[in-house]
């Protein structure tokens, strides 16, 4: 489309974030020169934080790519020549059909995330692999064990309080989640509740801009977080503080739960995770008395061997003391079921095939070396930097060398996935395709219009995958589905929550919201489960880690966000590399410092199991004793060394849902 010079058009940042931000983007003489949040939405409130601030940079990029491109180096060397798009689309296709009549379909797979948080770029495109019969790829490689841990509570659909209605909460208690700098939005609201009186809690191994912000931080132990939270049932049950009504009518097995938070005194929680028991004790109390608590649980926290019940044991908190019932109350981890979006022809999902073999995507390293079965010939990716991201990258990184697996990247840039590629092809960005969002943060669906033509050739995902059906004689009409016929069937599911939001109505207004009961108290009458009721039984367990600290590893590995960079999305930006000190960096306590030999700012070598790794280092008690934090995750190849943070951490699975182990690596530090 043609833009005009100086316009301000209304947008959605795509990024993979709870806020899901409506921006504002000007665009003069074709070129994106700014991004502002968008005054008049409701959570977004006129900000954007300073990494999608910094997304003009990214769009403009030079290194953009612009034309698909062939590879004629060795593998994983980067070398690639120009090729026309039917030239690369009739190689993918000789390539898969060669595939699929050598092994079966089963051969092929796709293996993609949230690069883009639009339903249609991310999930149409699922479409394509399930009408073909290729493997399923299981999305587990961060909210799997948060969504299984909460819905094992309280049911299918996760839901969680307003944003717009945390002013009213009386405590606050952010846990396991640096809501500074990964769910930005949020913190006016708690702040607007400090404002009121309110106690805010930050509980993090590590102490960030969250913890400053807060009336108090708990420095706690890694994996300590369920042990902290039995003993706040702990004390809530002994002192008669729990809502005996509430859970009556919507408790199950809370004798089973009574029963197992009674050994988990404050004391014995307060030697585990580090704190004074005194506080747990006065916190649990005043969660209790105060009534409207709320209580915000972080991804991060989950993703160790014990993710899940640390969910399960701190969500339950609020259920035991009905803060649901209360304005304010309550809590969450995700408001992403609320959105009931989905036809039955979603994403293809009546093309699924009975008994189609599932790749657990954190054991993707496994599955390209190992699966025989068929084994993995022909891989696809979009929206996503595996060999940056997944764990156990060497592993992967051996998988992608094969010479005898094929790969295609859909992509913006050249990543390290891309240089393992045998085809890349050009990607959109959310400002050159149209889109529709739903959110883990609020309640709001959004809608994107195009607001700069493609830059080069760059197609989207979803032209991609219909060229490569039409080629290879995939006929299901949802195939060749446009943006607006995915965003009608998304729009069809009849749920209450969608009443009167038409495409039409969501495209004139950009920003709609849920059709929620008002005053909306998602859990004020029971769960989601076929019988109505919360379940404490069984009840939450400390798991034991079979990772755990020794004398050869003595550190515990976690990676919460950096203040410039999270994930690799926005890993080249140059502007947020230096603001972000040019290189990663990793926090060290300074008694490990000074037990370990480690000097201030200087690089040293940090060594798993797995592998090693060469990483700056600074020595401050932002870290708590026992733990080495890496402040985001960068590109391999813009590290020292050029490895992937990932180098250090294991397809080991959590508790529950099958979830990633980023944050349970065990590591030493010693000297380059």
């Amino acid at each position: 489309m043609a833009a005009v010079a100086g316009t301000v058009h209304r947008s959605v940042c795509p990024l993979d974030c709870p806020d899901t931000c409506a921006v504002r983007i000007t665009v003069d003489d074709g070129r994106v020169t700014r991004l502002t949040g968008d005054p008049d939405h409701p959570v977004t409130r006129g900000f954007a934080c300073v990494k999608t601030y910094r997304y003009p940079e990214r769009q403009h990029h030079p290194d953009r790519l612009l034309h698909p491109l062939v590879r004629v180096g060795r593998k994983g060397e980067g070398r690639f020549a120009r090729a026309t798009w039917d030239e690369a689309l009739d190689l993918v296709a000789e390539r898969t059909r060669e595939a699929v009549a050598r092994f079966g379909p089963q051969s092929v797979l796709p293996f993609s995330y949230a690069g883009t948080m639009g339903l249609v770029e991310r999930d149409h495109p699922l479409a394509f692999f399930r009408a073909l019969g290729a493997s399923e790829l299981d999305w587990t490689i961060c909210a799997a064990t948060g969504g299984a841990g909460w819905e094992a509570n309280y049911g299918p659909h996760k839901l969680a309080t307003a944003p717009e209605d945390v002013p009213h909460a009386r405590v606050v208690i952010l846990w396991g989640i640096d809501a500074a700098r990964s769910h930005v939005h949020l913190m006016p609201f708690v702040q607007a509740a400090k404002r009121a009186g309110a106690f805010v809690l930050h509980v993090d191994p590590y102490r960030n801009d969250t913890s400053r912000a807060a009336d108090e931080h708990w420095q706690v132990a890694v994996g300590s977080d369920t042990a902290v939270a039995l003993a706040m049932g702990h004390v809530i049950l002994r002192d008669g503080l729990e809502d005996r009504d509430y859970l009556e009518r919507y408790g199950r097995g809370v004798d089973a739960y009574r029963a197992a938070v009674g050994p988990w005194t404050p004391e014995r929680a307060g030697e585990v995770a580090g704190i004074e028991p005194r506080r747990i004790e006065d916190v649990a109390r005043r969660f209790a008395v105060e009534r409207a608590a709320y209580l915000r649980i972080g991804y991060g926290m989950t993703r160790n061997e014990g993710g899940g019940n640390a969910v399960r044991a701190i969500s339950l908190l609020p259920a035991l003391t009905g803060a649901w019932r209360h304005r304010g109350g309550g809590g969450g981890i995700s408001t992403s079921g609320a959105f009931a979006l989905g036809g039955p022809r979603t994403a293809g999902r009546h093309l699924l095939r009975p008994g189609v073999r599932h790749v657990n995507q954190n054991q993707f390293g496994s599955a390209l070396g190992e699966l025989d079965d068929p084994p993995i010939a022909k891989l696809f990716v979009f929206n996503s930097n595996p060999a940056a991201v997944a764990p156990d990258s060497a592993r992967v990184r051996r998988g992608l060398l094969r010479e005898d697996l094929f790969t295609t990247v859909l992509e913006h840039f050249q990543t390290d996935t891309a240089d393992h590629a045998d085809v890349v092809l050009p990607a959109t960005t959310f400002l050159e395709h149209p889109d529709v969002y739903t959110a883990y943060g609020h309640y709001h669906l959004q809608w994107a219009d195009p607001v700069v033509p493609p830059s080069g050739e760059a197609r989207p995902n979803t032209w991609v995958f219909r060229e490569l059906a039409r080629r290879l004689g995939l006929t299901d009409r949802t195939l060749s589905w446009s943006a607006e016929e995915v965003a009608r069937e998304l729009l069809s599911s009849g749920h209450p929550h969608l009443e009167g939001i038409t495409l039409e109505a969501l495209r004139e207004a950009r920003s709609l919201p849920l059709r929620l009961p008002s005053p909306f108290r998602p859990y004020a009458e029971g769960s989601h489960h076929p019988d109505g009721r919360i379940a404490f039984d069984p009840p939450p367990r400390v798991v034991a880690f079979e990772e755990s600290p020794t004398e050869a590893y003595p550190l515990r590995l976690i990676s919460p966000p950096g203040s410039h960079l999270v994930n690799t999305s926005m890993g080249n930006v140059a502007s947020l590399l230096a603001a972000a000190g040019g290189e990663p960096r990793m926090l060290l306590h300074p008694r490990d410092a000074a037990r370990y030999g480690v000097r201030d700012g200087e690089r040293h070598r940090v060594v798993s199991e797995r592998g090693a790794i060469v990483r700056r280092i600074d020595v401050s008690d932002a870290a708590r004793e026992g733990v080495l934090v890496a402040l985001g995750q960068w590109w391999p190849k813009l590290a020292p060394d050029g490895r992937s943070l990932n180098d250090l951490t294991s397809e080991r699975l959590t508790d529950l849902g099958g979830g990633s182990t980023f944050g349970n690596a065990v590591v030493r530090v010693e000297p380059l």
